[in-house]
């Protein structure tokens, strides 16, 4: 039987774009995918339509790279607006409680190191969690009570960087994956008795790509328009800027065969990498495949197809 030819061309890397306001990251893949004519794309960490920034994603082969840079920090800057929580801890929800109350710059600072380390927080009710197979977010706009329980995050970093007056302060975080920024603006405010919600929210950063990394749509579009999906090519970041993390193996490529079949390659040498370690494998300057060290050898986990 014959195989279904893939509508789109076999592009791989990654389109690091800075998503603009009001679009979903659902929205923002499918317009990349189209520009691109690409056959297949995902995206490495939902952004809030609200949010604006860095938004990773990827094309291809760059698909089986996506978890790597999940699993990579992310950095923000936010905007919090005193005396109001609501019910999406941003400005698109309806107010939930109000506050006549309104924090001093020594009272928040003091806070901060509440919420700094590995701490346990509940993300909103307006979020992507899947909760018996429904997203968060659908059940809590069809009116239904959703209740989301508290896990670990890591704030790394956290800064009060400007109170441009009472009503508002903008803060820097730095943090691993799954934590929500609205989450720690709505309880910072209910923390300091003068509730809050997030009215600004940008990502400067996610795994290896920062605000240098990043492609605003109006010019990728002004791009395509140009030049068609093949120009908007050079503005791809090559797939293995995903592993920037993890050891390079450099193989020859009788081993770079044996990996295609599926088989594991023996590593020499006193420089090879320690049992148990996710390593990526490269011949000719090519990505060939992500794997891990098992006594003494390099068993594949995911092989790439073609010149990535």
């Amino acid at each position: 039987m014959n195989q279904r030819k893939k509508k789109g061309r076999p592009v791989s890397g990654w389109l690091i774009l800075d998503k603009p306001l009001g679009m979903t990251s659902t929205q923002a893949v499918s317009v990349v995918k189209r520009l691109f004519g690409a056959q297949k794309a995902g995206h490495a960490g939902t952004l809030d339509p609200l949010a604006t920034g860095c938004l990773p994603i990827a094309l291809g082969e760059a698909t089986k790279t996506v978890p790597y840079v999940m699993d990579g920090r992310k950095i923000y800057g936010f905007t919090v607006r005193w005396g109001e929580e609501t019910t999406t801890d941003d400005a698109e929800g309806q107010t939930v409680a109000l506050s006549d109350a309104r924090p001093t710059r020594a009272a928040i600072e003091a806070l901060l190191p509440e919420f700094t380390g590995e701490i346990m927080q509940t993300p909103p009710a307006f979020s992507a969690i899947k909760i018996d197979g429904e997203r968060a977010y659908d059940l809590a706009r069809d009116g239904e009570e959703v209740v989301l329980e508290a896990r670990p995050i890591q704030v790394h970093r956290l800064e009060l960087v400007d109170m441009p007056d009472e009503n508002t302060a903008v803060f820097a975080a730095e943090c691993g994956k799954g934590t929500y920024v609205r989450a720690l603006a709505r309880d910072m405010g209910r923390r300091l008795g003068v509730r809050g919600h997030v009215v600004n929210l940008r990502r400067l950063l996610v795994g290896p790509f920062d605000e240098a990394s990043m492609v605003k749509l109006d010019d990728l579009r002004a791009e395509h328009e140009e030049t068609g999906s093949e120009g908007c090519d050079r503005w791809m970041q090559p797939v293995e800027r995903a592993l920037a993390e993890l050891t390079e193996l450099r193989l020859s490529e009788n081993d770079a065969f044996r990996i295609r079949n599926g088989q594991s390659v023996l590593l020499r040498g006193r420089d090879a990498p320690a049992h148990g370690e996710t390593c990526y494998a490269t011949v000719g300057g090519s990505l060939l495949a992500i794997g891990a060290v098992e006594r003494g050898e390099f068993q594949p986990l995911r092989v790439f197809v073609g010149d990535v």
